[in-house]
């Protein structure tokens, strides 16, 4: 089966650590709604910097309507704060509230964000769309976003130590999905998220799905030690319902891995 994979998982917490796990770390492939994580962080930075309030409210007339992942788009409210906005992305990966956001701040600051906190190759490329893309029309991105495992632990880190604001964790700790890496960690979906000035959450992660794509990156606490981690896996869509079954296997079994290592204090 011909399943393409980018995985890199390691201690934050330990300078210079060994990879726990890691294969084709620096390879590129497609990662769905991983990108998002760009976007967040460049608002996270303009409301740290006072350009951008919190309660500032942003709608969604007029924006690019996309259904699929998300809330926004059954419910009522036609604007919400910037904040909101952002929760829902962390919580539900909502693409109305992401078309949204980069109307606010635009692609060309999200990948200039990109570059100020050097995450390269990871990148935003579009807006999402509920159509299929037309690669014949010049400029069309071949993808919603694509990154190396290593790039996105190298987000990870970055926010492990503060480059990338805490506000992105506090809404990557909303996320519901906990159906791939994080499933290995029995978390409740919809209750995992304990973050105060005190204690981190057990687990934050940020999923992206799509045809022939599953990725899942994030951050595990056990004890002392905080491990990154980054999965990602890309087969052809015609072989989508094998391709899915034997991706979401191995992305529980890299789950157990950490989950067991944590759980012995490993640190080799």
């Amino acid at each position: 089966m011909n399943i393409s994979w980018s995985v890199f998982v390691v201690p934050l917490d330990e300078p210079n650590a060994q990879p726990w796990l890691a294969q084709s770390q620096d390879t590129v492939l497609k990662t769905a709604s991983v990108g998002k994580l760009l976007l967040l962080g460049e608002v996270a930075r303009r409301m740290d910097a006072g350009e951008l309030a919190a309660d500032h409210r942003v709608t969604r007339d007029g924006a690019r309507f996309v259904r699929d992942s998300g809330l926004w788009h059954t419910l009522d409210q036609r604007d919400l704060t910037v904040t909101d906005a952002c929760r829902l992305v962390g919580a539900v990966s909502d693409n109305l509230a992401t078309n949204v956001l980069l109307d606010l701040v635009g692609l060309d600051s999200v990948a200039a964000y990109r570059d100020s906190i050097a995450v390269a190759p990871m990148e935003l490329l579009d807006y999402v769309s509920g159509e299929a893309r037309d690669l014949s029309v010049p400029g069309t991105p071949p993808t919603l976003s694509r990154a190396s495992a290593a790039s996105l632990v190298g987000y990870l880190r970055r926010l492990y130590d503060g480059t990338v604001s805490p506000r992105v964790e506090e809404w990557m700790s909303l996320s519901t999905d906990l159906s791939m890496v994080a499933s290995a960690f029995l978390a409740d979906p919809l209750a995992h998220n304990a973050i105060d000035e005190d204690a981190h959450p057990l687990l934050i992660n940020k999923t992206g799905t799509d045809d022939g794509i599953r990725a899942d990156v994030g951050i595990v606490r056990g004890g002392d030690r905080a491990v990154g981690y980054a999965a990602i896996a890309n087969w052809p869509t015609d072989d989508s319902a094998p391709g899915l079954h034997s991706v979401m296997e191995r992305m529980r079994r890299i789950g157990a891995e950490i989950r067991d290592r944590l759980a012995q204090g490993s640190v080799q």
